[in-house]
């Protein structure tokens, strides 16, 4: 993760159902739904100002922590984080199948 973003704090914004991070007056953010110990990451939306700074990947890593903190499991619907997923398969020891 850059160094200019590991101190900016993950807002859980509860009423919106998404994690946010704010960068440069620009919010990045991942829409989520709980379910009993399971998090759905469904959709990461990134500023057009944002691409290409690693807010995105940072939002990802910074979510990660907060379910891993919340003793969490998370099922990845979201592209974006099914791909960060892919290139960093220790954060596997968060994730779980979804059932029925």
């Amino acid at each position: 993760m850059k160094q200019e973003l590991e101190n900016i704090l993950l807002k859980d914004n509860v009423d919106k159902q998404r994690f946010e991070l704010q960068v440069d007056k620009e919010t990045a953010y991942i829409e989520y739904k709980r379910k009993g110990d399971r998090i759905f990451l469904i959709h990461t939306e990134i500023p057009a100002a944002l691409k290409g700074t690693a807010a995105g990947p940072a939002l990802v890593e910074k979510a990660f922590l907060n379910i891993e903190e919340n003793k969490q499991k998370l099922i990845p619907y979201c592209p974006f984080v099914r791909a960060y997923l892919k290139r960093h398969p220790q954060w596997d020891r968060i994730t779980v199948e979804e059932s029925a």
